[in-house]
């Protein structure tokens, strides 16, 4: 007898640097989804909301539950996160935004202060891991 193999799909939000950088928003492989690292960026590639890591990390969140509802899970199917924050002040506004979502969900979290991320604007990036149970 043969394993079945898993189909892999692509999910993409249409993002400026998709393409460009040879990424998917997400990836479905079976029961498990893999959100890539998600910042607010508007189209002109600059943050939606700059100066802002409270709005920057609930405009995230927004996108990563699209990316989600696209790819057949909810947040309620979340298991892990990681935050990623250019300045450790951020971290108080980006834990209540993550808090206001996952509050009744708990995945396992990690936040980590960086140099910085790809356009300086953007101050706020999250990744979050899904698997149906």
């Amino acid at each position: 007898m043969t394993a079945q193999r898993l189909v892999r799909r692509t999910i993409s939000s249409g993002g400026p640097y998709e393409a460009s950088a040879g990424y998917s928003r997400a990836v479905v492989v079976g029961d498990r989804c893999w959100v890539a690292g998600t910042t607010d960026t508007a189209a002109d590639g600059r943050s939606a909301h700059p100066g802002d890591p409270g709005a920057q990390a609930r405009a995230a969140l927004d996108i990563i539950a699209r990316a989600l509802a696209d790819a057949g899970f909810a947040l309620h199917d979340v298991v892990r996160t990681r935050m990623y924050v250019t300045d450790a002040a951020a971290i108080p506004a980006v834990l209540a935004a993550h808090g206001e979502r996952f509050a009744a969900i708990r995945p396992a979290a990690t936040i980590v202060v960086v140099a910085g991320l790809i356009e300086p604007s953007l101050v706020v990036e999250i990744e979050a891991d899904a698997e149906r149970t």
